[in-house]
C-alpha cells in the first residue's frame, strides 16, 4: 500500500508475517521472496566458512579448511585497513625469528637465567668462605698474642737441657777428682799394674782391702744444700765389695754397694771396672766424704774416680 491509496488489500498483504498464522495460510498467504521476512531483502546464505572478500569462494567438505584464494597482502574491495586511509599511520610488521640453543633458527633458547643465578650463588659461597677463613686466621692471630709467647712454637722449640752426665755443662759446678788426689789413710798407695782405671796415666788407689783404710774428699763449692748423688768407679777381680760412707762425720745408713753388677769372671781385675752411686746430704760451701773399711765390709776393691751429681 502506498500513501493515498486506500484501496481493496487482505490482511496478509498488509502484514509481511501473516503466511506465519493459520488465517493466513488458509487465505493462501505465502513466504516472501526476499530475505528474512522482508520484501525486498537480500538473502544470501552461505556455509560457514566459505565466504571470502573480493572473490568468489567455494564450500569446502565438512571438516576441512577451506583455502583461501586471495592473499593477505592482496587489496581487499571490502575492507581497507587504518594505515592505507589517507592520513593513517604507516606500520610495518617484521618477524623476529627464535635462536635456538646453538644459534640456530627454531627451538627454545638456552635458560640464561638460571645459568646466571647459578653462577652469582657459587662466587657468593666463595665469597662468604673466604671471609671466614680471614675472620678465623684473625682469631689465631689475637689468641697468640695475648698468650704472649708464653709457649713455644714450632720454629722456637724448647732447647733441651745440658746433659747431666759426669764433666757435663750442667755438672760444670759440681766437683769431680781422681781417686789418687784424696787424702789416703795409711796402708793405701796408688798403682796401675793392670788397665782400665780412667784417671790420669791409668793410676788407681788400691791397699784399700783392710779395716781401717779410707779415702778422704773435701769437697769445696757446693752453692746450695741439698741431696746430690756421689758416684765412685772402681774395681774388683769378679767379687762382690762394699765400703761405708760418712758425710760431714756422720756414717750413713747405707753402704757404699761395690757389687760385680756385670757379672765378671773372678780374678780378672782388668774386666772388673765398675761404677756405683749413693745418694748424699750435702750444706752449701764445703763438705767432707769418706770411703772407709770398716768392720763388716767386704772392701776387695781398687778406686779410681770419685764425682757428684745434682
Amino acid at each position: 500500500m502506498t500513501p493515498g491509496n486506500n484501496g481493496a488489500s487482505t490482511p496478509e498483504d498488509d502484514d509481511p508475517f501473516g503466511y506465519l498464522y493459520a488465517d493466513g495460510q488458509a487465505n493462501g498467504a505465502q513466504p516472501p521472496s526476499g530475505g528474512y521476512g522482508y520484501p525486498n531483502s537480500v538473502n544470501r546464505v552461505r556455509a560457514v566458512g566459505t565466504r571470502q572478500y573480493g572473490q568468489q569462494a567455494q564450500a569446502a567438505p565438512y571438516g576441512q579448511v577451506p583455502q583461501q584464494q586471495g592473499a593477505y597482502s592482496q587489496p581487499n574491495a571490502h575492507y581497507a585497513a587504518p594505515e592505507t586511509l589517507p592520513g593513517g599511520a604507516q606500520t610495518a610488521q617484521q618477524q623476529m625469528p627464535s635462536v635456538g640453543v646453538g644459534g640456530g633458527r627454531g627451538g627454545r633458547g638456552p635458560n640464561t637465567k638460571g645459568l646466571l643465578i647459578g653462577a652469582i650463588a657459587v662466587v657468593a659461597a666463595v665469597v662468604v668462605g673466604i671471609g671466614v677463613a680471614m675472620l678465623g686466621g684473625d682469631k689465631d692471630k689475637d689468641k697468640a698474642s695475648d698468650a704472649g709467647g708464653t709457649t713455644p712454637t714450632q720454629s722456637e722449640e724448647p732447647k733441651p737441657s745440658p746433659s747431666a752426665s759426669k764433666g757435663g755443662a750442667a755438672q760444670k759446678d759440681l766437683p769431680e777428682v781422681d781417686a789418687k788426689a784424696l787424702r789416703l789413710s795409711p796402708g793405701l798407695t796408688t798403682a796401675s799394674d793392670f788397665k782400665g782405671a780412667k784417671a790420669d796415666g791409668g793410676v788407681y788407689v788400691t791397699g784399700f782391702n783392710q779395716v781401717g783404710a779410707k779415702v778422704t774428699w773435701t769437697v769445696d763449692g757446693i752453692e746450695k744444700a741439698g741431696s746430690y748423688r756421689l758416684y765412685v768407679r772402681y774395681g774388683i777381680p769378679g767379687v762382690d765389695a762394699n765400703a761405708t760412707l760418712v758425710v760431714n762425720g756422720d756414717p750413713q745408713d747405707r753402704p757404699v754397694n761395690m757389687k760385680n753388677f756385670s757379672g765378671q769372671p773372678k780374678g780378672d781385675w782388668e774386666k772388673g771396672w765398675q761404677e756405683t752411686w749413693s745418694n748424699v746430704n750435702l750444706t752449701k760451701g764445703t763438705n767432707t766424704i769418706e770411703i772407709a773399711c770398716n768392720e763388716g765390709n767386704q772392701c776387695d776393691a781398687v778406686l779410681d774416680q770419685v764425682w757428684l751429681k745434682k
